[in-house]
């Protein structure tokens, strides 16, 4: 099991349920948030299975979309369409995911 690629998956859980209340009153930034977190998932696992120069552009764009997916999430909060609690388990994930995602680019 690719572990980075099951914690995008976890990342995608986390951020359905904004998704679901953002869309009724937002569907731009709904849609937003749900391209970011799928392309995250999408790229790590695509990553997970390339070589060179391929595998660490995969895993720049992931880490890129995991980012715009937590900031998506903030503004969410910001706007008041979900309560500042919804942030903190997709900010623990996304970060959890950028840590793999920087030693997978970086050989560590």
């Amino acid at each position: 099991m690719f572990q980075a690629h099951e914690i995008a998956m976890q990342l995608i859980a986390a951020v359905r349920p904004v998704v679901e209340a953002v869309a009724p009153r937002d569907k731009n930034l709904a849609s937003q948030l749900r391209r970011a977190a799928t392309s995250a998932a999408a790229n790590t696992a695509e990553g997970g299975k390339r070589v060179g120069g391929d595998r660490q552009h995969a895993f720049r764009i992931a880490a890129g979309e995991a980012a715009e997916a937590l900031t998506h999430v903030r503004i969410a909060v910001a706007w008041g369409y979900v309560p500042d609690s919804a942030l903190a388990p997709v900010r623990a994930l996304e970060d959890r995911l950028q840590a793999m995602l920087w030693r997978l680019r970086h050989g560590r």
